[in-house]
């Protein structure tokens, strides 16, 4: 094709996008309460509630716990079928695997507004008002030429029926906002359809979604090792084969991103990159198994934890554990939890935690690091867990490092069910008398666990076990309050509707709403109306959103549905 005819394709292209996107943004959904959300007079106010708060990266902050503590509208005695229901859906072009993020008290053209930004599969990004969900503004960030990556795209992964995902994969780890400078952070992935791949970091104005200096930066990095994949003692990163699943992290300005596979399909391994949060120059590579395979970062979609400090924590899943016959070899943590700190252009692991029957986790696919892990608040610890249906408690600056035979960690506590591998989100509430750990693993009930003396106490655990998630995908849980005021706490829950197993399929969801203090108390759920509440296909790895007295919860019916108190 010559150039001019090229150029001339683009320029279609570009305006066909522009159409679409306009004709997208002009024909939201209408609902079956009456609010129109784009097109007419909404009957919600765009007016911010009073000390409006934001979520500016996944699970609210960067301890990964899941807890919004300044809830201040919604609470157990109005979150029922009477006071409380779906407002109304925000329409977009694809599957939500993203969390949305929410920014409080945005000026655009001198009026304030709250804004939620969705991300999609097709490499798009939306901002509509979160109060009213009238559409503020939209973009695809699709290069010409290429198109988002696709499930079909993964040749090798699962012997070639890759269905991890049902179609396209651009933006799939959750953004990260930087309020200060008014940014917005994403990955895209595409590719040519002939063999060509890509990821790009973007930086985009959270006020009109346009691209800042330096932005997009394709992702590309190499790193010194003699493990699977290499050439020549170098190995480089495969845009085609590395999953960004996990949500990005912000710290201390740099934007840091992680890799896994898709279905363990090599050569991959764990990849930790870090670019200046401004020019977006690369400033950090970290490999964790250089010498060995594998090694992916993906923690059901959470993003790394990281300390006031500035040290980054996640967990790995099934890969090379040390070098040779030496397990405690730092250059292979495969199936171990990370402490990481900065050295130089590259990250060290300061203190870290192998479980010492990682043979036989290994040999089983029952990797570390499926449970998503946070650092538990107001204490020194690392809270993670295991496909085997253990839980582990790590003091976050000695984790216990690796001892044949035994685990030297803070507290280890099984489920005693092999059927509860934690493909799922945990979060976190701090009760007027105690502090409680929340997990749904698939095959399980809710369990509502105590925390007493930095010790997890399941004989004091309350429990919730009716039509929970089954197969090999459990519950993303957020949890809301006013502070440790009781009466206001509520733990959200999104997962697939039972016997529906949403691993490998699109499947219907459900909404929850827990009592916080006591889980065996439902107090909601998006079935309690019938279909009036419902929210559609469930999207994976992806919690509800809780901010100013509104429930966001992503969804794969290509919508995110927005709850709240009736009008």
């Amino acid at each position: 094709m010559r150039n001019n005819q090229r150029i001339l394709l683009g320029l279609f292209i570009v305006v066909l996008a522009s159409s679409c996107a306009k004709e997208i943004l002009n024909t939201q959904n209408s609902n079956s309460n009456g609010s129109n959300n784009n097109t007419g007079v909404s009957k919600y106010s765009n007016i911010p509630p009073p000390n409006s708060i934001s979520v500016l990266t996944q699970h609210n902050d960067n301890s990964r716990a899941g807890w919004n503590n300044k809830e201040t509208i919604l609470n157990v005695n109005n979150v029922n079928g009477i006071n409380f229901g779906k407002q109304f859906a925000l329409s977009v072009d694809d599957q939500v695997y993203a969390q949305p993020l929410v920014l409080s008290n945005v000026n655009i053209k001198s009026v304030n507004h709250n804004i939620v930004y969705i991300a999609t599969v097709n490499n798009s990004i939306y901002a509509f008002d979160a109060e009213n969900g009238d559409a503020i503004w939209f973009k695809n960030y699709n290069t010409t030429f290429y198109r988002p990556v696709k499930n079909s795209d993964m040749t090798g992964a699962c012997g070639g029926s890759y269905l991890d995902f049902s179609g396209n994969m651009g933006i799939v780890g959750t953004p990260v906002i930087d309020s200060a400078a008014q940014l917005l952070y994403f990955v895209s992935r595409m590719t040519s359809g002939s063999g060509t791949y890509l990821q790009q970091l973007h930086s985009v104005s959270i006020i009109d979604g346009s691209e800042q200096n330096g932005s997009p930066m394709t992702i590309m990095a190499s790193y010194n090792g003699t493990g699977d994949g290499n050439r020549a003692g170098v190995i480089n990163f495969d845009a085609q084969k590395q999953n960004q699943r996990q949500a990005l992290t912000l710290l201390n300005g740099v934007v840091y991103i992680s890799f896994s596979s898709h279905c363990d399909w090599g050569p991959y391994h764990g990849w930790v990159l870090g670019y200046d949060a401004k020019s977006l120059q690369q400033k950090i590579v970290y490999n964790n198994t250089p010498d060995g395979y594998n090694g992916g970062i993906w923690e059901s979609g959470m993003g790394m934890a990281a300390d006031a400090q500035g040290n980054l924590y996640c967990v790995t899943g099934n890969g090379t554990v040390g070098v040779g016959t030496d397990p405690t070899n730092l250059r292979n943590r495969g199936e171990s939890a990370l402490k990481l700190a900065i050295n130089g252009s590259s990250l060290s692991v300061t203190s870290y935690f192998t479980p010492f029957n990682y043979p036989y986790l290994e040999n089983n696919d029952l990797d570390y690091g499926g449970l998503g892990a946070f650092l538990i608040p107001n204490s020194n610890l690392f809270f993670t867990g295991c496909k085997d249906g253990n839980f582990y408690i790590l003091d976050k600056d000695n984790m216990g490092g690796f001892t044949d035979g035994i685990n030297k960690i803070h507290q280890t506590v099984s489920l005693n069910n092999a059927n509860a591998n934690m493909h799922c989100q945990p979060s976190y509430y701090k009760a007027a008398a105690g502090e409680y750990i929340y997990v749904w693993p698939e095959n399980e009930p809710l369990h509502q666990i105590p925390i007493s003396g930095g010790l997890l106490n399941l004989t004091q655990q309350k429990t919730y076990n009716t039509n929970g998630p089954v197969g090999q995908n459990g519950g993303v849980i957020s949890v809301s309050s006013n502070g440790s005021t009781d009466s206001t706490a509520i733990v959200w829950i999104a997962h697939a509707i039972p016997p529906y197993d949403a691993e490998h399929g699109v499947r219907p969801g459900i909404l929850r709403a827990f009592s916080a203090t006591d889980v065996t108390k439902e107090l909601w759920n998006s079935n309690t109306t019938g279909t009036l509440d419902g929210g559609g296909n469930y999207a994976k790895f992806s919690s509800p959103t809780i901010a100013n007295g509104h429930v966001y919860l992503p969804t794969f019916s290509n919508q995110v549905v927005v709850y709240g108190l009736k009008k």
